[in-house]
């Protein structure tokens, strides 16, 4: 090992004993190389255990797998996985249960509240998954197979820590082979040490970038490129043990912040006798990205007053993130929460770090204070703006009280509706709409009832294999529908019936 005697502003360390030594019992000691790619998926006992899928996405793109409610019970199933995309790569397949999203057991979690916090999650997410077949015994086993699922203790997380330069630099020194792993030595009271760096930590990535297979030149002009600060992932020893011990990676999606230098930000507004007193407006950010930004911030007005900004970029609205959605379905969000709206937002600068380090804003929502209290609220107005999205067709209604629909999947892939089914009753029925989506804009209702799927009848003996169709059938999706009344449909479904419903899949 040596240390870094040459790199600018870094002051000399001695060598540090690395945390992980090779094994050849045991193989490879490093969890962050342990994902599920090493997995051999032709062998059914090399996913005897829980894995870990790190899946990343591009702008506008999903991570490539749909995601099904389990028939009957809790439990969250792959169902379909792309070809070519970061969820193959990483070894998800068709079949998997999906056990844990970043350090949150989810088995028993609603499926609407699951799916939420994998798209709060992107760019980036760490999925804890166990094979079909191992799940099911599991469960006969044990009831469930949550008890599977690691996480992290209290506190011990890697750490997404800011370090602004002063005068002695930024306070740490690396310890190095000719490659990664490397490993920081801090001065007592340096930059780094008061950014939350702690001693002996591992380092991950900087500014957003991975570092495990840089070598230590390429680590050296990295860091000399950042400039006067640099934002660095590090584990510190207790937390790479913790890892080691559960097979764990060190990922991204797990850090704590650390001394950032921005945050999202609550705002929570009560519209007044003047409305909510802004304008939202699609266009495109700093890095092109398109997204829905807050403009025209009346002054004096209670928009203004509850913090709103000109500038801000809206990323979720009731806690629930609108990254991808177009500006219509966002402005029906906001309108669905009636006359108290809460929103969460990054001005430019958070909009760039977020982007740089490669993470959702929506993850670093503890760290940054609880919900203003409902008597903080204050009252805004919303204006819509923008050019109207192509919206979906709906056809005149049929003979026999029925219609018909042509849907379009929205910008995040998904029609906007959920499909259930009885298993005691030949039918299958929408048992959920998204306001403002696909399908509540080709006026789709809660309760209508499927008569067809893509020209074919579904029946008392199809009923199953017409759900999966919907699951698995490209746009346009055209569906033969027979309306019931809310009170109709809520009569019509037998008491004690919820563990036989069946629903189709979400697109991540």
């Amino acid at each position: 090992m040596k240390a870094a005697a040459d790199l600018p502003d870094l002051p000399d360390a001695g060598s540090l004993t690395p945390k992980f030594k090779f094994n050849p019992k045991l193989g490879i000691d490093n969890p962050v190389l342990s994902l599920a790619e090493d997995q051999d998926p032709s062998d059914p006992w090399s996913l005897e255990r829980p894995r870990f899928c790190l899946l990343s996405k591009e702008e506008g793109k999903s991570f490539g797998f749909h995601l099904q409610q389990e028939r009957g019970r809790a439990g969250h199933v792959v169902c379909r996985v792309e070809p070519g995309t970061s969820a193959q790569h990483q070894g998800l397949q068709e079949g998997d249960r999906i056990l844990g999203v970043n350090n949150d057991v989810v088995e028993h979690e609603d499926h609407v509240v699951v799916v939420r916090r994998i798209r709060a999650s992107s760019p980036r997410v760490l999925l804890t998954v166990l094979a079909g077949h191992v799940h099911d015994v599991a469960r006969a086993q044990h009831g469930d197979s949550a008890h599977l699922c690691p996480t992290l203790g209290p506190g011990v997380r890697p750490r997404l820590c800011h370090i602004v330069k002063d005068e002695s630099g930024f306070g740490f020194s690396v310890t190095h082979g000719n490659q990664a792993p490397f490993w920081l030595v801090l001065s007592t009271g340096g930059a780094a040490e008061r950014a939350g760096v702690p001693p002996g930590a591992r380092l991950l990535e900087v500014n957003g970038v991975s570092v495990e297979k840089f070598t230590y030149k390429q680590l050296t002009r990295k860091l000399w490129q950042s400039g006067e600060q640099v934002t660095l992932l590090v584990a510190g020893p207790e937390v790479e043990e913790q890892c080691r011990q559960l097979g764990m990676p060190l990922a991204a999606p797990l850090a704590d912040g650390w001394a950032l230098p921005t945050k999202p930000r609550y705002l929570h507004l009560e519209k007044g006798p003047q409305g909510f007193g802004f304008l939202l407006r699609e266009e495109k950010g700093l890095d092109g990205r398109p997204g829905q930004f807050l403009r025209e911030v009346d002054p004096g007005q209670p928009a203004e007053k509850a913090g709103m900004q000109a500038g801000d970029r809206l990323v979720a609205v009731a806690g629930e993130s609108v990254e991808g959605l177009g500006h219509e379905e966002t402005v029906s969000r906001i309108r669905a929460q009636g006359s108290h709206v809460s929103l969460i937002v990054v001005d430019p600068e958070a909009d760039r770090f977020f982007s740089m380090v490669r993470l959702s804003p929506l993850l670093f929502l503890e760290s940054t204070g609880a919900p203003a209290s409902p008597q903080d609220t204050c009252s805004a107005s919303l204006i819509e703006t923008g050019d109207p999205p192509l919206t979906d067709t709906a056809e005149p209604p049929g003979p026999l009280g029925s219609n018909h629909c042509v849907l379009y999947p929205g910008p995040g892939g998904s029609y906007g509706f959920r499909l259930s089914c009885v298993a005691r009753e030949p039918h299958l029925f929408v048992s959920q709409v998204t306001p403002g989506g696909s399908a509540a804009r080709a006026g789709l209702q809660a309760g209508d009832v499927i008569l067809e799927v893509n020209g074919d009848p579904v029946g008392e003996e199809n009923v199953l294999e017409r759900l999966q169709e919907l699951a698995e059938a490209e746009p346009p999706l055209c569906l033969k529908l027979a309306a019931r009344s809310r009170q109709g449909w809520e009569a019509w479904i037998p008491p004690g019936c919820g563990e036989d419903w069946a629903l189709a899949s979400d697109l991540l």
